[in-house]
């Protein structure tokens, strides 16, 4: 993902100058994080805590295979994990593949989606990125990019096994969310540029009521950034049920531009939101490197989303 910062007093940065500037908005917030990290975390459900801890487990299973790179033996092995896992926890699986054409070539991909069934005829989408970062040198395992996003989606498909639906749900695993060489151009989101043009050329559109996109939600410093890219009714709705469940912290209203897999859906006219936290590690260090590893990661901050978005699966039922 690609991001742009801004903070009302007007300091921004653009990620090719993230070190300095990024470190130059964060200072004044100092004493406030000197306060708050006295301030006790809010309370998880214990059935919340449980599907966290299933998370984190399921983010180690991923990371165990290595990186994940698409056409990989470890991303083929992951697909195989994935859409099992989803048809164990009663969901229907579709396999949408297709050819992407990336600066290194055709590269085979594959978007898996998890289907559970509703009672309304409209669609929720919670969708993540499986495939990992790559470039020469690196053994990047992607513990929180990528990791995260298909343990919390693998957690989740076992939370809505255990329920009555109101709007169908569907678990979309993104491939290539990653850019081959640089990002910019068409280099990135090649799985989700895909199926959001799909969608809209056979009409399954229509259907889709709203899409939460996730990633690199497991870092256990959890702070997600209150992203403009995304729609803002949706993002209201997300924020204010954070905000009921007492996970302010977690979910602060800190603005900042991010491109990720959601974009391709805002710009052809879905309602979609991206949550993502791009404060990993000191000035982000971790992004990207292979330090990005599970001892990062908490069982506490899957379980701190996946209540969010259970409960905003809830209230966006209840959106006509």
């Amino acid at each position: 993902m690609s991001l742009f910062f801004h903070r009302p007093a007007g300091r921004s940065f653009w990620a090719g100058g993230f070190w300095s500037s990024r470190f130059a908005w964060r200072l004044p917030l100092v004493l406030t994080l000197l306060v708050t990290a006295c301030i006790p975390a809010a309370p998880t459900s214990d059935e919340f805590a449980q599907a966290g801890q299933q998370a984190f487990d399921w983010t180690r299973r991923a990371v165990e295979l290595g990186p994940r790179p698409p056409g990989s033996e470890a991303h083929r092995k992951l697909q195989g994990l994935i859409a099992g896992e989803l048809r164990a926890q009663g969901a229907a699986v579709v396999e949408e593949k297709f050819t992407a054409q990336t600066p290194h070539g055709a590269v085979p991909m594959n978007n898996i989606i998890g289907k559970f069934p509703g009672r309304s005829g409209r669609v929720v989408i919670v969708s993540g990125h499986y495939d990992t970062y790559h470039r020469p040198g690196m053994r990047f395992v992607g513990a929180n990019d990528a990791g995260s996003s298909t343990g919390f989606l693998l957690a989740l498909a076992g939370w809505l096994n255990k329920r009555e639906l109101q709007d169908e749900v569907w678990l979309v695993f993104f491939d290539g969310e990653e850019s081959f060489v640089h990002w910019s151009g068409n280099d990135h989101t090649y799985g989700s540029r895909y199926v959001a043009g799909l969608w809209r050329q056979n009409g399954t559109a229509a259907r889709i009521k709203a899409l939460i996109n996730v990633d690199m939600i497991g870092d256990a410093g959890l702070s997600l950034i209150y992203d403009q890219n995304s729609t803002p009714w949706l993002r209201e709705l997300i924020w204010d049920t954070a905000k009921r469940l007492g996970y302010q912290k977690e979910f602060p209203r800190e603005a900042g531009y991010i491109e990720d897999d959601h974009v391709p859906f805002v710009t052809s006219g879905y309602s979609a939101l991206d949550l993502i936290d791009l404060d990993y590690g000191l000035f982000n260090r971790y992004w990207h490197t292979d330090e990005d590893t599970l001892d990062k990661l908490s069982a506490k901050s899957f379980a701190v989303v996946l209540h969010v978005v259970g409960e905003s699966l809830r209230d966006l039922a209840e959106v006509e």
